[in-house]
């Protein structure tokens, strides 16, 4: 008796899967269709040795390299998890690599003789401050998710943050900027070793990333020194300025009454109370 399509594959422990996207892709078919078969005779099921449905990570390595298999195997879920192995995730962790790399590549010339102190990093401008006040923050998440909870999948998550403050930079100070890759760099290495010392070489330092002390936070530059503070004008935001973190309420509606576009909004009015949440809001009520 001939035997169906689905009793001949959960006997060789296959499924529909297995194979046919590859298929597919050569035969210029819609992957819609493939979906269709799964659904009448069975689903993809998950990795399982017995199966015999588990990626061979030396064809992952092949293609994407191991710094990529072994980011996305440590981002896509916390390590006492089981997950589905999505090649679209290792993909995505493939462009991240890339992204690191072609950063790091276009500013290691200008960087690569740079040398910084902490003495450097005294009276900086918002912008300098917003980028060293995010690594920072970053360098204390990634210590913390690493040596306390193994959280790595949340540690790779805050160094993309990290990645994307860095690329939104447009400051000139060249100190703060290798500052902030160096440690990009050595927070990487647990998780891409071999880009970390090919990027760590590139920028002109020595040695391998794994004999560099890692990253320590600075507990000041977690500080936020200024502000930008929204100014509402009967609950409604009419500007904003950048004054000290703790300002009082007292001198922020001094602030406020000097500054052009809030100004305006006063002229022939009377203030009847002020609202204010500090380092975050000034509602001034007038009538």
């Amino acid at each position: 008796m001939a035997k169906t399509l689905k009793e001949f594959l959960e006997e060789n422990h296959l499924t529909l899967n297995d194979n046919a996207k590859l298929l597919f892709e050569k035969l210029g078919l819609d992957y819609a269709v493939l979906k269709e078969l799964e659904e009448k005779y069975g689903k993809s099921d998950k990795m399982s040795k017995s199966k015999h449905n588990t990626v061979d990570p030396d064809e992952m390595i092949e293609k994407y390299g191991a710094d990529t298999v072994r980011l996305y195997t440590l981002f896509a879920a916390p390590p006492q998890n089981n997950f589905d192995w999505i090649e679209s995730g290792v993909e995505g962790a493939h462009r991240f690599i890339k992204r690191v790399w072609n950063l790091v590549i276009s500013k290691s010339e200008e960087l690569k003789d740079i040398t910084y102190t902490k003495e450097d990093f005294k009276n900086l401008n918002e912008e300098d401050q917003k980028l060293r006040r995010k690594l920072h923050q970053t360098i204390k998440k990634v210590n913390e998710d690493i040596t306390k909870e193994y959280q790595f999948n949340t540690a790779i998550a805050s160094i993309m943050e990290l990645v994307n403050e860095i690329s939104s930079y447009k400051g000139n100070n060249k100190k703060v900027l290798k500052e902030a890759i160096d440690n990009l760099i050595l927070l990487l290495s647990p998780f891409t070793p071999f880009l970390s010392d090919t990027l760590w070489k590139e920028l002109g330092n020595k040695g391998f990333t794994i004999n560099q002390p890692f990253p320590e936070y600075d507990e000041e530059a977690l500080l936020e020194k200024t502000k930008e503070i929204p100014i509402q004008i009967n609950g409604k935001v009419r500007g904003k300025v950048i004054v000290s973190a703790d300002i009082s309420e007292e001198e922020l509606l001094n602030v406020a009454k000097q500054d052009e576009n809030i100004k305006r909004w006063l002229e022939g009015k009377q203030i009847v109370k002020t609202i204010f949440i500090k380092g975050k809001i000034l509602n001034i009520v007038v009538k």
